[in-house]
């Protein structure tokens, strides 16, 4: 099912679940109808949204809210932390055209510091869902669950991740990016590198144990994101490591020091270098 039919279905089982919006329905258009009272949109108002989900939150419900990924981690950081984070209650955030899915939008519309937000905040779960049927899927857990959770809105076809014990390199992703790391470890192993691909569904709990075994076993450990170096993936890895002992050879593709050129999809990951071809082109260079 789609995410917005699963999404439906969760909420026609458990009446205590209510689904907010600051006027983003892209994904969930049709469930006005289906959920009535129980669909509120506040309209361009995302701090005003944060606020009455910690409210319905209070009193026993499940809201589930929805704004372009930019405005709700930024422009709400505060009434989430506040009223969110610090009493710990299961408002569920869903972070829509997250990363390069803003695409043709400027600076302004590029959530790409979102998961550095995020996980400053205790107790704040993060599921990053690399395609539709991973998005459904994902969806009982992160509403059921009873902590305040954030989710990077990911709808794309699915990829069959193949590469799981390479001594080469390892390249750790999650979420959009997982379709071009799968392509750039095909592409390596065409040319005799032995490649791993560990996909993180989720950033928060982490995948300990695939992680540090990648940095046991891997000649380089490569973290992909369509997110800023600072705050990201690249630093919960290291982070990781750090606090366990691990010694390892880790880079990072990311996001150094800007923000991406707006442009359709394929030309901002061309542009920008994290197509397939351009990620297996710099990790062979690092290996070489």
């Amino acid at each position: 099912m789609s995410y917005e039919d699963t999404l439906g279905a969760l909420a026609e089982k458990d009446p205590n679940i209510v689904v907010m919006t600051a006027e983003n329905r892209a994904a969930i258009r049709n469930l006005p109808g289906r959920l009535g009272s129980r669909f509120i949109d506040v309209g361009i108002c995302e701090q005003t949204m944060i606020g009455m989900a910690a409210g319905l939150a209070l009193r026993g419900r499940t809201p589930v809210v929805h704004a372009l990924a930019a405005f709700l981690t930024m422009r709400a950081f505060e009434f989430i932390r506040t009223d969110v984070g610090i009493a710990g209650l299961p408002v569920k955030l869903v972070g829509y055209v997250p990363g390069f899915l803003s695409e043709a939008n400027g600076p302004t519309h590029q959530a790409i510091e979102d998961i550095a937000l995020m996980r400053t905040i205790p107790k704040m779960e993060i599921y990053c869902p690399a395609s539709a049927e991973e998005l459904s899927r994902c969806l009982p857990d992160f509403v059921s669950r009873r902590a305040p959770a954030y989710l990077r809105y990911c709808a794309g076809p699915s990829t069959l991740n193949r590469f799981t014990s390479g001594r080469d390199v390892a390249i750790v992703t999650y979420g959009l990016l997982v379709r071009q790391a799968v392509r750039a470890a095909d592409l390596l192993s065409q040319a005799g590198y032995e490649v791993r691909v560990v996909v993180l569904p989720t950033l928060r709990p982490l995948d300990e144990v695939s992680i540090a075994a990648a940095a046991r076993e891997c000649e380089l450990v490569v973290t992909l994101e369509d997110h800023f170096r600072v705050g990201g993936l690249y630093s919960m890895v290291a982070e990781l490591l750090l606090e366990r002992g691990i010694s390892a050879r880790v880079t990072r593709i990311a996001l150094e020091d800007r923000w991406f050129c707006p442009a359709l999809l394929d030309d901002v990951l061309a542009v920008e270098g994290f197509d397939g071809s351009s990620i297996a082109e710099r990790i062979r260079r690092m290996l070489n």
